[in-house]
């Protein structure tokens, strides 16, 4: 597998970095890691003064701030790290760069807050996510699972999105650990009442037997896991499944996230698009904004 890993001094990144780190499993095979970090550039006035030889050192310097010790970490944990840095923004450099590589995952560190604005709106993830089309795994808060094998969750929405998700745990099951605990997770509507919008909500009951709802709901999980269920059995995983009932999917699966104490959530997701923002409006930006779990987003053109 090959990994790229943007990379600064803070906290977060280094929380990345021990996470990929703690991968044993995955690092009894080639495993191949790029930290990458992005130098602003000096100012022109400030670099004229300086001089070209002065601005090339103050960089080298800070970049080797985040690289060497990332670098160290990982080559003592068994991968084949090495780091580079490159003079420019974010919005440019990194943009181009993650678009552009061939590396199987991206991995990097978020601040975590869980409000919206603050966990991938402006933000060198959002920059990240809007560049390419790469699975993504966001290591919230400076606090990772330091075990080998994880709890994880696959959210499913019964889309070719949400099993591109599983093709990717399937594919890469050492990622995840010897032994993953792997649960799928689907929310169906409450088909027993519905919300009339109006100046005040209401509920209204729909008035289906509670049987017919049963049956129709059963349909509904069995139609979503089957296929998922037979992705994951090809790589030797037997998944539990989490049928869960709410008119909000995002709020459901946050809930049961957090109850379950998972350490990975991985969900699939149609992309940003022309718009450029942080999957706004989608199940996974609701999920995001209510819990800190890391986030592994698979996408697919």
């Amino acid at each position: 597998m090959r990994i790229l890993m943007p990379v600064d001094s803070s906290e977060y990144s280094k929380a990345a970095v021990a996470f990929v780190a703690t991968r044993t499993t995955l690092l009894k095979n080639p495993t191949e890691v790029e930290l990458l970090n992005i130098q602003y550039p000096v100012p022109s006035r400030a670099a004229r003064a300086l001089g070209r030889e002065m601005v090339q050192s103050y960089h080298e310097s800070e970049a080797a701030k985040a690289l060497k010790t990332s670098a160290a970490a990982l080559k003592r944990a068994g991968a084949n790290a090495a780091g580079r840095y490159v003079v420019g923004t974010v919005a440019h450099e990194l943009a181009s760069i993650v678009a552009n590589d061939r590396a199987d995952l991206i991995v990097m560190g978020s601040h975590g807050d869980t409000g919206l604005k603050k966990l991938l709106l402006g933000s060198v993830a959002s920059v990240v996510a809007v560049s390419c089309t790469k699975p993504l795994l966001i290591l919230r808060g400076a606090q990772i699972p330091k075990r080998d094998s994880l709890k994880v969750g696959i959210a499913l929405d019964g889309s070719p999105y949400g099993l591109a998700v599983a093709r990717f745990v399937a594919r890469n099951r050492d990622l995840f650990g010897a032994s993953p605990s792997v649960s799928l997770i689907h929310v169906v509507p409450d088909l027993t009442k519905i919300v009339v919008p109006g100046w005040i909500e209401r509920e209204v009951s729909t008035g289906i037997k509670p049987e017919q709802v049963e049956a129709m709901q059963n349909a509904a999980f069995e139609n979503v896991f089957k296929p998922a269920h037979e992705l994951l059995a090809r790589a030797g995983i037997t998944a539990a499944e989490v049928r869960l009932v709410g008119q909000v999917p995002g709020d459901a699966i946050a809930m049961h996230v957090t109850k379950s104490r998972l350490d990975l959530l991985a969900m699939g997701s149609l992309g940003f698009g022309a718009a450029r923002h942080a999957l706004m409006g989608s199940v996974a930006t609701r999920v995001a904004s209510r819990c800190r779990t890391a986030l592994l987003l698979v996408r697919e053109k």
